[in-house]
């Protein structure tokens, strides 16, 4: 369990892949691209929703649990996937039918190799301009994306970042244009409960 302020140091790396150190009268500013794959518990217990285990946190106690993560850390963050409780009989399963990870790999590499060959770069460094050309959108699209940006009071960082997980997502389903399905799969990945700052 990190400090709210040791991951708040991450905010800058996150967003530009750089960081910059400054001491006395020197500054030096250093590569930092990295993928962020992190994990919490729903409460400080960990039983929060659980089915058939009690949470022993109090609710002061839980929002300051949450408190850790601020908004700006989270908007850096494109997916969010909440895991809840999983049964043996579901976690042990034998019989299911899933894509291998052998399957998985092979479609995120083509995927990648597409958006090095339309674009020389992968879709999560597209900015300006470029991002609005690659990961462009119907009129009623972008209609629905400003409307439900300002109706769950997302930033604008969230709408690019929301753009360009929909593009990745086509991308990886062999689509050439971004699908309305796309957006709002790329929005469910976004933390609607969002902690105070």
């Amino acid at each position: 369990e990190f400090s709210r302020h040791t991951l708040e140091m991450l905010r800058e790396p996150l967003e530009t892949g750089e960081i910059s150190i400054a001491r006395a009268q020197q500054q030096l500013t250093l590569p930092a691209r990295f993928q962020l794959i992190a994990a919490m518990n729903p409460c400080p217990c960990g039983y929060l929703g659980h089915p058939s285990v009690s949470c022993t946190d109090s609710p002061q106690q839980i929002e300051q649990y949450r408190r850790k993560l601020s908004g700006p850390f989270l908007d850096r963050i494109d997916m969010h996937v909440e895991v809840p409780f999983q049964s043996a009989r579901v976690t042990l399963r034998t019989n299911r039918k899933e894509e291998s990870s052998e399957q998985i790999l092979a479609r995120v590499e083509r995927s990648r190799e597409l958006q090095y060959q339309r674009q020389g770069t992968l879709n999560g460094d597209l900015k300006g301009e470029a991002l609005m050309q690659i990961c462009a959108l119907t009129t009623e699209q972008n209609d629905w994306l400003m409307s439900t940006i300002d109706a769950l009071a997302l930033s604008s960082r969230a709408a690019h970042r929301i753009m360009r997980l929909a593009r990745t997502l086509a991308d990886c389903s062999g689509e050439s244009r971004i699908s309305q399905g796309h957006l709002a799969q790329a929005l469910r990945y976004r933390p609607i409960q969002r902690p105070a700052d």
